[in-house]
């Protein structure tokens, strides 16, 4: 299916053309032509998987014969960095349509945008935080609001947005088009969208439980206390390239990135205890590659975008299986190899066996000589149905023996 039988405009057409983009997405298939037709729906997509676009291209055809200068479509995100990644897509995606879009939230000043907000915009991308100071000032007219979105409902729940949420869904018009979009649907939000959505499309993709083809996925057993120092050597023995390092707490990131500085390697840490000047510094620095290296949390890190990442490290293997394919999906996209790499330690075998189970594949276990684990790795019943491939984009051969 090609972007021009969803029934799209040829300013949109063209717009996708100018992105680069030749056929839609399996989320875009499905959620375009539902959201065209201005129906409810709830979509279930994990990041990289298009799902901007499978709620933007409706908002802006929907929008491009109306009223300019009125806040018609909204769109919920859990993170700043999110929401200016949602507002540079609108910006692309509508650049030939004339619609405005402003992002508004936390951790920088207000004035900027209350003035853009006061001079009249189409389309507000916020967190639910900010969004709400600017209600409360005056500063946000919702009456003529025809869409609205929240994108990763699941991530923002889990956040604590739930009360914000609730109170702008009570202060917006109750005739509109909602959608959700969410890496999973959990029974917080399978709750939100039936008190928000009337008659809704519920429209998933299997990418919820699916790593990209392109992925090499690597685990090595390590005690704990040995990770940092096998990283090291691991980002010695890699191709240069971006690395994104997942970390579960701030102090964490934070330690990592000060070891690994130590090491030799360029890294910045990107978590919530950064300001917003900082991260937008640190992120942008990495998408230049001035930085080979960002060492960020789960929380911190939706919304990062950023293309050619050779290999995503999972310092801590996550508590949630679904976290561990969010993470890996950054790299390995549109076609493109990468490596996931795990550093499992003993009292996390249960939590990769988790992921596996979840993937539907077993991963054979790596040992790092000099960083053998205190205990011996646990092994697979079977091998791997897909086994790695090769070492050309994982470790150099000699780096580490499998057990």
């Amino acid at each position: 299916m090609s972007f021009e039988a969803l029934g799209l405009a040829p300013e949109l057409l063209r717009a996708v053309k100018e992105q680069g983009y030749k056929e839609p997405t399996p989320i875009q298939r499905e959620a375009i032509p539902v959201g065209l037709e201005g129906r409810d729906v709830v979509g279930s997509a994990q990041t990289g998987t298009g799902k901007t676009a499978a709620f933007l291209l409706p908002i802006l055809q929907r929008l491009k014969g109306g009223p300019r200068g009125t806040l018609r479509a909204l769109v919920l995100c859990p993170t700043r960095e999110l929401a200016e990644q949602v507002l540079n897509s609108a910006l692309a995606y509508g650049r030939h349509s004339g619609l405005k879009a402003v992002a508004v939230y936390g951790g920088v000043g207000m004035e900027p945008q209350t003035r853009a907000l006061k001079r009249g915009v189409d389309i507000v991308i916020a967190t639910p935080g900010r969004l709400l100071d600017h209600i409360g000032r005056g500063h946000v007219d919702s009456s003529k609001l025809e869409v609205l979105v929240l994108d990763e409902a699941d991530r923002m729940l889990d956040m604590g947005f739930a009360p914000d949420v609730h109170r702008i869904l009570d202060s917006l018009p109750s005739k509109r088009q909602t959608m959700f979009f969410s890496a999973t649907i959990s029974g917080d939000v399978d709750r939100l969208a039936r008190r928000a959505l009337r008659e809704h499309a519920t429209v998933e993709t299997d990418s919820r439980t699916q790593a990209a083809d392109g992925v090499e996925h690597v685990l090595v057993a390590v005690d704990k206390c040995d990770k940092r120092g096998v990283l090291a050597r691991m980002l010695q023995e890699v191709p240069q390239g971006r690395t994104l390092v997942f970390t579960r707490t701030k102090y964490g990131a934070e330690k990592l990135a000060h070891h690994l500085r130590r090491e030799g390697t360029n890294v910045a840490a990107f978590h919530g205890g950064k300001t917003q000047v900082h991260r937008n510094r640190a992120l942008e620095r990495f998408k230049k590659g001035e930085t080979r290296v960002l060492v960020a949390t789960d929380v911190a890190a939706r919304g990062i975008d950023v293309e050619n990442i050779l290999m995503v490290v999972n310092f801590d293997v996550p508590r949630d299986p679904e976290i561990y394919i969010h993470r890996v999906g950054r790299t390995a996209r549109a076609g493109a190899r990468g490596v996931a790499l795990t550093l499992m330690s003993p009292d996390e075998w249960l939590m990769m066996r988790d992921v596996e189970a979840l993937l539907g594949r077993e991963f054979p276990r790596e040992i790092v000589p000099g960083f053998e684990p205190s205990v011996e790795p646990s092994q697979p019943a079977q091998r791997a149905a897909v086994k790695p491939r090769g070492r050309s984009v994982g470790l150099r051969r000699g780096a580490a023996r499998r057990r």
